[in-house]
């Protein structure tokens, strides 16, 4: 599976595309009803995106400016962010009011989510102490070292391939408001070699004292995130457990349900599984009794074998 379209709302706003050169640049919506997106085009474009920032800039009141979406921008298959963010950094104090901003809205036509090329993000959250939403598409050289940051309530890092050092990034920041937190941690084909103990730092709980919104998805090592879940101390205050779009099988599901009670989520989702039927009713009678609403939607997790016998299965998000 590919990611097919552009975010179509952020931070409980509809998505609006400014404006690329040459279109119509009258009758813009108000600045802060909307979640603004800035975009180029991957191959050949007619403008670098820190061209259409500067555009946007200009036409847009920035201060009332709520929520950015960061498209495409020029080759980025093959050229990391740099410039977009030494650019968005530069321009902070004209967006006080910013309380989301997403990062690589980059659809698969445009360019392949583990093509994308990244880098260090968190000069963005340093520039933003008010941000409350932050998003990130694309694994590639993407670094996130360990920071703090009071205001953050939701993060996202989306990839087919999530370096360790990221996951252990995420595990060791201060973020005493987060709510909501969602790692795809992607397969070591695109740079997913995280195991499941570089995520202690996040399943302590230690410093996400508000967490209720727990993802740790589209992993090849499903199974062992799922162990490693069952008995980690931050599940005990999560509303939400999603271990979906991952190689989940039998394996993780007996881990998982053999570990702390489950009965006070509200939700648990594992769609795209690999999980068998005795297994899938065990977690309906475990779980279903209690309120608890559960995801079991295989989705198009298919296995392919080979002659030999060898099980082939895949993640939802890859290449």
């Amino acid at each position: 599976m590919t990611i097919g379209g552009h975010l179509d709302a952020l931070y409980r706003l509809p998505a609006y595309a400014f404006p690329g050169p040459g279109e119509r640049m009258d009758g813009l919506p108000d600045a802060d009803g909307f979640a603004w997106r800035i975009t180029s085009d991957v191959y050949d474009a007619e403008e670098e995106w820190t061209d259409a920032f500067a555009r946007f800039c200009a036409a847009v009141d920035t201060t009332r400016v709520r929520a950015l979406i960061v498209g495409a921008w020029k080759e980025a298959y093959d050229t990391d962010p740099t410039p977009v963010i030494e650019a968005l950094v530069a321009a902070k104090d004209r967006f006080p009011a910013l309380r989301a901003l997403f990062f690589g809205d980059i659809v698969g036509e445009e360019c392949e989510i583990s093509w994308i090329n990244q880098t260090d993000v968190t000069p963005l959250l340093a520039a933003f102490p008010e941000l409350e939403e932050f998003g990130v598409r694309g694994g590639s050289g993407l670094r996130f070292p360990a920071l703090r940051h009071t205001g953050l309530r939701r993060l996202t890092l989306e990839s087919g391939g999530l370096p360790a050092h990221v996951v252990r990034g995420v595990g060791a920041a201060d973020l005493p408001a987060l709510e909501h937190l969602d790692l795809w941690l992607g397969t070591p084909e695109y740079g997913g070699d995280s195991e499941a103990a570089d995520l202690e730092g996040i399943l302590s709980g230690a410093r996400l004292p508000r967490l209720r919104h727990l993802a740790l998805r589209n992993s090849e090592i499903q199974d062992a995130v799922a162990a490693a879940v069952a008995s980690a101390p931050v599940v005990a205050r999560l509303e939400v457990l999603d271990l979906s779009m991952g190689i989940l099988t039998d394996e993780g599901v007996a881990a998982l349900l053999g570990g702390q009670p489950l009965t006070h989520l509200k939700t648990l989702d594992l769609h795209h599984h690999y999980i068998r039927e005795p297994l899938l009713e065990r977690i309906r009678q475990t779980l279903e009794p209690a309120g608890v609403e559960v995801d079991l939607d295989r989705g198009d997790a298919e296995e392919d074998e080979e002659d030999d016998g060898t099980v082939w299965r895949y993640i939802a998000v890859g290449e």
